[in-house]
């Protein structure tokens, strides 16, 4: 629909803008919001981006389709002292512990407040204080700071399929609730922290365990290994006034050691591990014809969905490990004589985007004499808490380079922190034909982008492999009934479970915006361009390690599949 509106007296045109709010905005006019973001259903609950019309009707404008001719004023007297009431109304409510809250400072709440001038509460607190849900190993709930904006609902149900989290009472008793009041970590919740990541007052936090590090590294008795996530890097920059997509490596790695990790390592190496075996484990697979599609299992909050809702899906997920429990495994395997010598005890701890790693790291079959082989999941944002709470200034830093063995790792491995990465890397790995001069050529970039469901093909020895690939679990249920039903055929899928992949993992820094998505995937494939070794299967370092530690040795590659089922 085209038209022109008339915005404050100025005039607008709009083409294509599916709410008033998107043409306010087109001219140049930010207006507050706490329920509307353009990847979710429109749900027009906390009114604060109400606009007037002409002859003094209260409009909002997330809700209201623009019209040609339409006239609107966006601060009159009336909204100015309706959006003051609306704000007083929802901190009455609010557990304003600000000091000790996660999202000081990426408040929204907070942030209005002060852009309103909201001084004094003039209103009493309607409820009663609600207990901490802390059951998770992966997020924190604290109904007391909720606002009822519906955001993580609408994620948890729209984006994700899961729906373990929903509206529940009415009136002033109306609160956002899992079903029968049961605790987060008893439903069906894959940990996958999208609800965390858009929830915009810290009503769901990361489980935090910096704590945990800072024991960890003073403990003279351990030897802490560090692994860091190929997303981290393309992240972490923005808690420090970096641009999305800006590539901080270097620095993160001084910054451990400045902490007191004793050796820093690269999970792209793990991921290197997982595109070789994850190949092999292909090729028997489509040569049998057994278990077609194999399903990627680098994702835990995916293998979660699925062990909850496609049971009868689980011998089609790859039995590989993930890069992180790969690494893990290999790692401490590595140091076992060391550790003996020295009377030490290796412990990993992984440096992650995800929130579900955190849950990963705890399963059963990840762990050998009840030891896991990774013991602590730090995520991007705990990272950045524990550098300013060292007093390390990050700009400062001067860069430093992985340790080695594990240190060195193919573009292939790093691109993984995109959606469509392992594809590409996978598939690279088995294409035949390979040109010389690998480190400067992109064989297979077909499933690159943040579409929804990506698909492509491939030959191996004049077979076509069909290839898809698809983030957000509301489209892979959609994939996978599709695959079902016989509509759809192929060989190899990728899945992700958290919209763009790992780079938006619920442990990134916020706000996570399509546009933020869109420059952190492009800081992967900068790094993947600018990498000597292009495919998982040319590093030296992985060569080496398969043909000697590995040789005899896969399993620790590899989960049990029975175990498996048993989270």
């Amino acid at each position: 629909m085209k038209g022109t509106m008339i915005i404050d007296g100025k005039k607008v045109e709009f083409d294509g803008e599916k709410n008033v709010l998107e043409v306010v905005r087109k001219a140049g006019i930010e207006l507050p919001t706490f329920c509307f973001h353009s990847e979710l259903s429109v749900y027009g609950a906390c009114r604060m981006c109400i606009v007037e019309a002409k002859y003094g009707k209260i409009l909002t404008s997330c809700s209201t389709i623009p019209k040609d001719g339409m006239e609107i004023y966006t601060q009159t007297p009336r909204l100015l002292r309706y959006r003051r009431n609306i704000l007083e109304l929802l901190l009455a409510n609010h557990d304003r512990d600000c000091t000790t809250c996660e999202r000081t400072g990426a408040c929204t709440l907070q942030d209005l407040a002060v852009k309103f001038g909201i001084k004094k509460i003039r209103f009493g607190s309607l409820t009663e204080k609600e207990p901490i849900d802390d059951s998770s190993l992966a997020i924190v709930r604290n109904p007391n700071k909720c606002i009822l904006c519906g955001d993580c609902v609408r994620m948890c149900e729209e984006i994700q399929g899961v729906g373990a989290l929903s509206f529940a009472y009415r009136g002033s008793e109306m609160k956002v609730a899992t079903a029968f009041d049961k605790p987060i970590a008893e439903t069906h919740c894959i940990d996958c922290g999208q609800c965390r990541a858009i929830c915009p007052t810290g009503a769901i936090a990361i489980k935090n365990e910096t704590d945990k590090f800072w024991n960890l590294v003073f403990d003279k008795n351990k030897r802490v290994v560090a692994q860091i996530a190929p997303a981290v890097r393309v992240a972490l920059g923005e808690e420090f006034g970096l641009e999305p997509g800006d590539i901080t490596i270097g620095k993160i790695v001084a910054a451990l050691k400045k902490m007191g990790v004793d050796e820093v390592y690269d999970t792209s190496f793990g991921a290197d591990m997982t595109v070789v075996e994850e190949g092999r484990e292909f090729i028997e697979r489509f040569s049998e014809g057994k278990n077609l599609p194999l399903f990627t299992s680098c994702c835990p909050g995916w293998v979660k969905f699925a062990e909850n809702r496609f049971p009868d899906m689980l011998d089609n997920i790859s039995t590989c490990k993930s890069p992180q429990q790969m690494f893990g495994s290999v790692i401490r395997e590595y140091y076992k004589e060391k550790d003996r010598e020295e009377g030490k005890e290796t412990v990993v701890v992984s440096i992650m985007p995800c929130t579900a790693k955190k849950a990963e790291v705890a399963r059963e079959e990840f762990k050998v004499d009840g030891v896991r082989d990774v013991e602590l999941v730090i995520t991007t944002q705990e990272l950045a808490m524990l550098i300013k709470e060292a007093g390390i200034v990050f700009d400062e830093l001067e860069e430093e380079a992985f340790d080695m063995p594990f240190g060195l790792a193919s573009g292939a491995g790093v691109i993984f922190g995109s959606t469509g990465g392992v594809a590409e890397a996978v598939v690279t790995s088995l294409l035949e034909d390979k040109p010389d001069n690998m480190d400067k050529e992109v064989l297979f970039k077909d499933v690159r982008g943040l579409e929804n469901i990506k698909e492509a093909s491939f030959n191996i020895g004049g077979k076509e492999i069909k290839v898809a690939v698809v983030h957000g679990l509301k489209n892979a249920e959609k994939l996978i009934n599709s695959i079902k039903s016989g509509e759809k055929e192929y060989h190899l899928v990728e899945v992700m479970a958290c919209p763009g992949g790992c780079i938006a993992g619920g442990g990134q820094p916020i706000p996570m915006t399509k546009e933020i998505r869109e420059k952190r995937a492009k800081g992967l494939y900068r790094l993947d361009k600018s990498s000597y070794v292009k495919s998982s299967e040319e590093n030296p370092a992985i060569k080496y390690l398969f043909e000697n530690m590995l040789k005899d040795n896969h399993e620790l590659l590899h989960v049990h599949k029975v175990e498996k089922q048993t989270n």
